[in-house]
Parts: structure tokens; sequence; C-alpha cells
């Protein structure tokens, strides 16, 4: 395994070792003591998995409040996705800002989403599929969304009228948002 560092220091790219031959391919997508020997030290409790039948779905950006706050392990595994992390973390010298990755079927990359962030992405391709494994379980009461154009954060979807849900259609700005994460 590869680890590829971004503009935000935490937010990481995974590029996993890749075995291929004629009969296809293998890789190891995650290992508890690989991921130590990396310095990622994450005790993963829960996997989810989504599925997205229409390019253009956007799905974010979601967070969950202290003291549930979530580091999350994203990849995709159908299709293709632009994965968005943002560092809602107040006095971080990255407040505000965000990282984008093509996440894919075909590169295998994995990224790696800290608490403190907000996390979403939108679908490049019809019939997505994403899997990320989670280090604190879903919370209903302290599960939260802000608006994916915030205009505060600027976030490049590169895609017009995306289809969201209604959660995030009626999600806060940032600023009207209760997050609670310092740096």
């Amino acid at each position: 395994m590869n680890i590829v560092k971004t503009e935000i220091e935490d937010v990481v790219i995974i590029e996993p070792k890749v075995f291929g031959d004629r009969r296809g391919w293998f890789t190891e997508t995650y290992s508890k003591e690989k991921f130590k020997e990396l310095g990622i030290d994450i005790d993963f409790i829960q996997d989810n998995h989504s599925l997205s039948a229409q390019k253009g779905t956007l799905r974010g950006l979601h967070f969950q409040l202290n003291p549930k706050a979530q580091t999350k392990l994203v990849r995709c595994t159908k299709g293709k996705i632009l994965d968005v992390a943002v560092d809602i973390r107040k006095a971080s010298p990255t407040y505000k800002k965000w990282v984008a990755v093509e996440l894919t079927e075909e590169n295998k990359k994995q990224l790696l989403v800290p608490k403190g962030f907000a996390h979403g992405f939108i679908t490049l391709t019809d019939n997505v599929e994403v899997q990320y494994k989670v280090d604190e379980y879903y919370s209903p009461e302290n599960d939260r969304s802000i608006r994916f154009d915030d205009p505060e954060i600027g976030v490049d979807w590169d895609m017009d009228n995306p289809i969201l849900s209604e959660k995030d259609l009626n999600a806060p700005m940032l600023s009207e948002s209760d997050a609670n994460f310092k740096y």
C-alpha cells in the first residue's frame, strides 16, 4: 500500500497494491497491521455500502458531531465518483478548504476522511457503488449536513443540477451549522 498526501494534512489517498494476471486481479483493501505501519491506527467498527443509480447523484456534505464524529475510509467499487472532504475544524489553517479525488473501480484508490471533516461525493457514471469503513456507529442525533453548494466553501462539483435527497437539499450553510470541531 502507498499513501499519497493531499493539500490538507490528515486527508490522504491510499493506493493499494493490485496483482493481476489473465484471470483478473486481487487487492488487499484493508489490513489493520499494514495501515498501522503506514501511521494510520484507526479502529474501524462498521462497513457501509451505497448504490446510486444515476450519474449526477450527490450525497453530502455529511458529518457527525462530537462525541460521535466519524473517520471514513472511502472507496468506489463500481463506477466512478468525485469524492470530497471539507475541513470544518474551526481555527484550522485549512478551515473551509476542500480536497477532491476521483475514486473509480479501475484505480482502486481510497480516501481517508478524518473526524472534523464533512464528506460528500457526486457520481460520474450510472450505477455507482461506494463502500466505506467508519470508526464510530451511526448516531441519528449527531448526524448533520451542510449545503453542497455553500459559497464560503466553493466545492467545484463540475456538474449542474445534481440529484439530491431532501436532507441534502435543505441542509444549512456551514455558517448556520452547529459543527463542533476545533483544531
